[in-house]
């Protein structure tokens, strides 16, 4: 990742450079296109704030430079993909990867089309907090999960320790690694990205133990340090049955989709979309002042792109 971001960087100064050389102050698009022309955009966006923070960006930026008018619906992944399928959904910027989705939409009824990385990978797995893994460094091996289950036992759990989970949709075959793994664990839900926040903050601030699913990129991590656990390796085909699964994620390049009409006749917004490509970094910058700071996300992207010329200029280039 730290390759990729300096490539990035590099290219966009030199497109910087190049749009300074040709006097334009805020990219392409301005001149041509205006609120009243440019046409509607609507953006499906995901229900973890990782993902809120690629669409408030996006939106700002052609609602600003571009002039198109942008609605913008926060949807479960299942959901997402169907608004899309069905030309509800212009576009979504952030999948996870959803293989049976992709052969229903992309490959059989042929209504959804990629529209490229996103510029990050995102890695799913099991975390504890440092201050645990200094005190009992052998806790990151799944094999010695056993050993410290109590010290994760909630009222709810009993006797077996709890695997703070978010959201219910979010991608997850836990129930199925702990049963094949034996592991005397319980997934619990807290119900939303916020809600697992939570209670990490609640613990985390009296050092109390916890093992949590959560994801990277992840803003969050700049605030409670985390150590992940080495989970039995992924490797391809481990997961194809997940009812047998008993290996952990796999490190995936974060996609972007579009509604197959869209990426036709999208015109400037469907190339700018598939043009949208950042780092981990800049993501989570926007996430902690949407997150943290309690910044709307409009806010939170106004900032981000009056501090980062050089990276969204670059999207407006070819337009």
């Amino acid at each position: 990742m730290p390759i990729a971001r300096k490539c990035r960087a590099a290219v966009a100064a030199l497109a910087l450079l190049a749009l300074s050389a040709c006097g334009s102050d805020s990219g392409a698009g301005s001149d041509s296109d205006s609120p009243d022309d440019a046409g509607a955009v609507r953006l499906t966006t995901n229900t973890w704030v990782g993902g809120q923070a690629n669409t408030a960006v996006a939106s700002y930026l052609l609602e600003r430079e571009l002039g198109y008018d942008v609605s913008v619906r926060e949807r479960p992944e299942d959901k997402a993909w169907k608004a899309l399928g069905t030309g509800e959904a212009d576009a979504l910027l952030e999948d996870w990867g959803h293989p049976e989705q992709e052969r229903k939409y992309i490959q059989r009824k042929k209504t959804v089309v990629p529209a490229g990385d996103l510029g990050m990978q995102g890695r799913i797995g099991w975390y504890v907090p440092e201050y645990l893994s200094d005190e009992h460094p052998e806790i990151t091996d799944w094999k010695n999960l056993n050993d410290y289950a109590h010290l994760f036992a909630t009222e709810e759990t009993g006797e077996k320790g709890r695997l703070l989970e978010g959201a219910p949709d979010f991608i997850s075959r836990d129930k199925q690694l702990i049963r094949n793994l034996d592991l005397d664990l319980e997934p619990v839900f807290a119900g939303s990205e916020a809600a697992q926040i939570k209670e990490m903050r609640k613990r985390a601030k009296h050092e109390e133990p916890f093992l949590t699913y959560l994801w990277r990129p992840h803003w969050l991590e700049s605030e409670i340090e985390l150590t992940e656990v080495d989970l039995p390796p992924y490797y391809e085909g481990c997961a194809a049955d997940e009812r047998k699964t008993k290996c952990g994620y796999p490190e995936t390049d974060l996609q972007k989709y579009m509604n197959a009409d869209f990426e036709k006749d999208g015109g400037k917004a469907a190339q700018f979309l598939k043009n949208f490509q950042w780092g981990e970094e800049d993501q989570n910058e926007v996430a902690r002042m949407i997150a943290r700071d309690g910044m709307t996300p409009e806010k939170a992207a106004k900032r981000w792109v009056e501090e980062n010329p050089g990276t969204w200029k670059v999207w407006l280039w070819d337009l």
